[in-house]
């Protein structure tokens, strides 16, 4: 990824330019929306899912996030977090169109513990104004054991909704940050059956607890790579290749041709081309598993 520096000198050059406003989001969510139902292989026509603000308990506070699904029929859950930039219209975009594909999506507060509800407009902005060193007494509270908490409750709620088909199982997904929160998802409850990463940070780490040592047997993973994280830490691949065997399950581990960031839309590495490709590999294991 891209350091500090980088990023706040693309941000404020972003910002200038307008170059992630409304209408530059616009044009990218065009692109990674669907086109019919044919053609996506969505069973969830576009324009009947609707997104609405939820809120429930956990054991260290009140988790908040945003619901999206369609009525009239039950759906796989899938709970989505956010990257470092938390919940914003380029992750709300995201969960639309997985909704679309026919899930039922939680957007969860990874920041929960300390602030509700949006705090940035968009990854530039977060970069311009000091986000990183906003963030970090936040990210601070993040251990595995929380992390584990965090998707036992989401996965509670998700059972409970009338929108929730309880009996196919449930999704969790991560971007950058959260990453490892989709890895030690399968750990957390018996009712998340896959775990998906992409350009996830803190992986595999010297932790006892470390999110590669808690694979599940009966689970399934899908763990996208960075090219440029790859490059700073390529014994991590191995490790969580090995980790997978260990543990007897069933997990895609690849590095993609794109950097830290890919798959999000706002991200300064957004490269819609591997993006793509993983939203389809993401999208079959799903298939597969929920």
């Amino acid at each position: 990824m891209c350091d500090r520096e980088d990023l706040a000198r693309w941000a404020k050059t972003t910002l200038s330019r307008r170059g992630f406003g409304a209408g530059a989001l616009a044009g990218a969510a065009m692109a990674c929306a669907p086109m019919d139902n044919a053609a996506t292989g969505a069973d969830t026509p576009a324009g009947s899912v609707t997104g609405r603000p939820v809120s429930f308990r956990t054991p260290d506070g009140t988790l908040d996030g945003e619901f999206f699904a369609a009525s009239g029929t039950s759906r796989p859950g899938v709970v989505m977090w956010p990257d470092i930039a938390g919940v914003r219209p380029a992750k709300r975009q995201m969960a639309q169109r997985l909704a679309e594909a026919g899930y039922a999506v939680l957007l969860a507060n990874p920041y929960y513990r300390d602030v509700a509800g949006q705090q940035f407009e968009d990854f530039a902005s977060f970069a311009a104004s000091g986000g990183f060193d906003k963030v970090k007494p936040w990210r601070d509270r993040f251990t595995t054991a929380t992390k584990q908490i965090d998707n036992r409750a989401c996965a509670a709620w998700l059972m409970a909704q009338a929108e929730v088909d309880g009996a196919r199982g449930i999704g969790v997904q991560g971007y950058c940050m959260t990453g490892s929160y989709a890895v030690v998802a399968p750990s957390a409850d018996e009712h998340i059956h896959a775990g998906a990463s992409f350009h996830g940070g803190g992986l595999v780490t010297d932790d006892p607890s470390s999110p590669h040592r808690t694979l599940r047997e009966d689970a399934h993973y899908l763990i996208a790579i960075a090219e440029n994280d790859d490059e700073k830490a390529p014994g991590d691949k191995t490790a969580l290749r090995q980790a997978a065997d260990a543990a007897n399950t069933t997990a895609e581990i690849e590095v993609y041709p794109a950097d830290h960031g890919w798959c999000v839309l706002d991200s300064p590495s957004y490269n819609e081309v591997q993006a793509e490709r993983a939203w389809s590999n993401l999208l079959a294991m799903y298939a597969d598993v929920l």
